[in-house]
């Protein structure tokens, strides 16, 4: 089962054994280790890997789980 956790202020840590990140086209990422922390902040000079710019920066996050808001998922 993979887990994808919202760090507060921080990336999503994506926590799986079998994890396959690809781009537009369909190309694979090199997934140098595990868990694979992905940049939410727009910063990261390694996207869409976090490089820890977060800290750097400030970054706030604005959202968090709330429960019945609606949401529902990308398709």
């Amino acid at each position: 089962m993979t887990r994808i956790k919202v760090r507060q202020n921080g990336p999503y840590l994506v926590e799986s054994e079998d994890v396959t990140l690809v781009d537009w086209n369909g190309n694979e990422y090199a997934i140098a280790r595990k868990p694979v922390a992905l940049c939410r902040c727009g910063g990261s000079t390694n996207k869409p890997f976090c490089d820890g710019t977060h800290s750097r920066a400030g970054f706030q996050a604005a959202e968090a789980a709330v429960p019945g808001s609606g949401d529902k998922a990308a398709s």
